[in-house]
């Protein structure tokens, strides 16, 4: 039975860092900070533990982030373990990729991640909602925080301020640093218990087919019988044919088509038990969305989902948010010692760089992006994967990030394929 995380009535008027979304970046960051003895106030704006809507799946760059913040152990202990992601095409082939991945709801896998902050010693204080930046000249001190309806807002001053709110642009507008209001993307899901289905179901399933075109549909086999089941878009709201149209797709006309052409994903809906209402989310991907080339101001830096994190072709991005909050907090600690001024130029720099050095791997996956347009490319390589070995091991190595996904899943890697 889950405990709920209690916290302190009213957040304290000064803290070294304030970490304002207590998801796994602002989470991560939080707790590298207070392990070195900086105070550390983390906010969010709800208690937990809360739902986040997500797919859960924990590819292996989430496995290295729970291993570097030290809760591998408790997350594997609750998770679900899987050995495969099954890529199913249009016309039912499938191959089953070998990789160390796992599945946790996020309301249990944001539990541990704040846990271990709080362990490590920064203030959790919950539900705050930003509202906005406190600034003095060009730089951010603090925010001003609201807490639930009837009680009046409240200050918090900070050397620095990490921005860790998510995809939603709300945060980062009222921070001046939003560069677009919407989203790369849209996704839903739904809980699905399922105890047979569970054990004929043991591998990630992520399906392309024509009438998702845009987009996949995902089965996600959790802990308990539980099922995450799901479909996403990516370039939902994308501008069309140079008119400023929006892309959109009905996601729940597209879940209903899922569940037609896909046998496993129609039994589980017509024989589960569904576990509350399909939600939705939206999603910032490829580090874009945020304005300036600092994800950043000075005194404020942005993390997470807020930042772009999540990964074009597949959606997944709690590894990289993770990722991304802890640099964030590596940023910070090695300006420690310097004079305000240069704190802040180091900062914004030191932050810059690191990003930048993952761009590319984000730029391989947009790439890679254009098998959810053209899903008859899946059909191709999952083809190919079946009679080589070899391919199986380079589809192996984009999961664990070893290889360019640009090589597989996009029409001139798979036109190779086709005469290697």
């Amino acid at each position: 039975m889950e405990t709920p995380t209690r916290t302190p009535t009213a957040p304290p008027a000064f803290a070294d860092v304030l970490v304002v979304g207590a998801g796994p970046a602002g989470s991560a960051c939080a707790q590298l900070l207070a392990r070195q003895g900086l105070r550390t106030v983390l906010v969010d704006q709800h208690d937990f533990p809360r739902e986040k809507v997500c797919g859960d799946g924990l590819i292996p760059d989430s496995h290295a982030a729970f291993r570097r913040l030290g809760v591998y152990d408790e997350v594997a202990a609750s998770a679900q373990p899987v050995q495969h992601v099954r890529c199913v095409g249009a016309r039912g082939g499938h191959v089953d990729v070998p990789g160390t991945m796992s599945v946790l709801p996020r309301r249990q896998l944001d539990h541990i991640l704040v846990r271990a902050a709080q362990q490590a010693g920064a203030e959790l204080h919950t539900p705050l909602r930003f509202e906005a930046p406190l600034v003095e000249g060009e730089r951010v001190v603090g925010a001003r925080l609201q807490g639930p309806e009837g009680q009046p807002p409240v200050e918090v001053r900070a050397s620095w301020v990490v921005l860790a709110t998510g995809a939603v642009p709300q945060a980062l507008t009222a921070a001046g640093l939003c560069d677009r209001r919407t989203p790369t993307g849209t996704a839903v899901r739904a809980y699905v218990r399922h105890a047979e289905l569970a054990r004929e179901i043991t591998q990630l399933q992520v399906i392309w087919h024509g009438r998702l075109r845009g987009g996949y549909g995902w089965v996600f086999p959790g802990p308990d019988g539980v099922f995450n089941i799901g479909t996403g878009v990516i370039g939902s709201h994308s501008l069309e044919g140079g008119k400023g149209r929006r892309r959109g797709r009905n996601l729940r006309e597209m879940f209903e088509d899922f569940c037609e052409v896909y046998p496993p994903a129609a039994r589980l809906m017509r024989e589960g038990e569904v576990l509350g209402p399909l939600k939705g989310a939206p999603l910032r991907c490829s580090l874009r969305g945020v304005s300036g080339e600092h994800w950043g101001r000075p005194g404020l830096l942005v993390a997470g989902d807020a930042a772009g994190t999540t990964y074009a072709f597949s959606g997944e991005g709690i590894g990289k948010a993770m990722e991304s909050g802890m640099l964030a907090a590596e940023a910070l600690l090695h300006a420690r010692t310097q004079t305000p001024a240069q704190a802040d130029a180091q900062v914004l720099q030191a932050y810059a760089a690191a990003l930048r050095q993952l761009q590319p791997q984000f730029v391989l996956y947009e790439r890679a992006g254009i098998v959810n347009d053209w899903p008859w490319l899946a059909d191709l390589l999952i083809w190919r994967a079946r009679k080589s070995p070899r391919i199986l091991r380079r589809m192996a190595g984009v999961l664990d990030e070893t290889q360019n996904p640009a090589r597989l899943f996009t029409l001139s890697g798979v036109t190779k394929l086709l005469f290697e």
